[in-house]
């Protein structure tokens, strides 16, 4: 028989490579890991990992029963939470996922409209960057977000678009900013971007792939950071130029760059910010109160987002 604290230590092993690592996320001694994966071996009748070194590497049954766990462990996880809703909304912990620069569109205020209706309950807000977020909901580690998306769609994941968020092109130079960017224009660009760590997934990054499609090329950049607040000094100084969500630019450009301003792109491109949960789950309370506030705020700075 199968039991969900196998499934833990077998997720953990197949992330870290390491029975040794997947101890220690999960607090464990080495041995009872290994006695955990040995007995969920047994009862499956499959090798699941191969020594390697003083690593494991996952067997193709392994890659297999993967999702599986991932489902079942989320699906404990739900169930659990559904029995204390009730509870949580009056002095447990509301978790929801937000992508990384909503601490300039809705953070503090969003967590001051929560505490208002529940002030005996502790918020946390989690995600540096939407993709980041939406690994965390299907690992069952969150259960709703508002994330910026690329596309309406993601496998396993119920997308409901709320708003979207201009993308424009900031430049200290003003020259720059007489007409709006092509893609031609945009291509030669000297650019600073952020979310560099995650450069490869980045919402904003692939609309703009998108974008220059039609020249052959991608998005070049001479200055690469984390965090959009650098990019916005950078750009104030005069090194690079960048393109970044309108809301973004109408909170920092006063504050951080001053002498800097913004021009659309031509054609006018969009972040899609959407409400994501896995694909039949039934949210707690709690999720829906985020998701009702967070969409709430968010409305208030950024378009309402309309199907084509």
């Amino acid at each position: 028989m199968l039991s969900l604290h196998q499934l833990r230590c077998f997720l953990a092993t197949y992330e870290h490579g390491s029975l040794t690592a997947a101890a220690a996320e999960l607090g464990y001694a080495q041995p009872s890991v290994s006695e955990q994966i040995r007995a969920l071996e047994k009862s499956l009748g499959v090798q699941l990992f191969r020594r390697v070194g003083r690593g494991v590497v996952p067997t193709t049954v392994a890659d297999e029963l993967r999702p599986h766990a991932e489902r079942t462990l989320a699906a404990a996880e739900e169930a659990r939470r559904a029995v204390t809703s009730a509870k949580a909304l009056q002095t447990g912990t509301i978790r929801f996922g937000m992508f990384g620069a909503a601490r300039l569109y809705a953070g503090a205020g969003l967590v001051a409209d929560v505490l208002a209706r529940y002030p005996g309950v502790r918020v946390e807000l989690i995600g540096q960057n939407s993709n980041e977020v939406q690994e965390d909901l299907r690992r069952g580690r969150l259960e709703a977000a508002m994330i910026a998306v690329p596309a309406a769609t993601s496998e396993g994941m119920t997308v409901t678009p709320v708003a979207k968020d201009e993308l424009v092109y900031i430049s200290a130079d003003p020259e720059r900013l007489t007409s709006p960017v092509t893609p031609q224009r945009f291509a030669q660009a000297q650019l600073v971007m952020p979310e560099t760590t995650w450069r490869a997934v980045d919402s904003t990054r692939i609309v703009l792939r998108q974008m220059l499609h039609e020249t052959g090329r991608n998005p070049t950049t001479r200055i690469e950071v984390e965090d959009i607040e650098t990019a916005v000094e950078l750009v104030g100084m005069g090194l690079a130029d960048s393109v970044i969500p309108k809301g973004a630019a109408l909170q920092l450009l006063p504050r951080l760059a001053p002498s800097a301003g913004y021009v659309s792109l031509r054609p006018r491109q969009y972040d899609t910010l959407a409400v994501v949960h896995r694909s039949g789950a039934t949210l707690s309370p709690a999720a829906r109160l985020m998701i009702e506030l967070a969409t709430r705020r968010i409305r208030q700075i950024a378009e309402p987002y309309t199907p084509r």
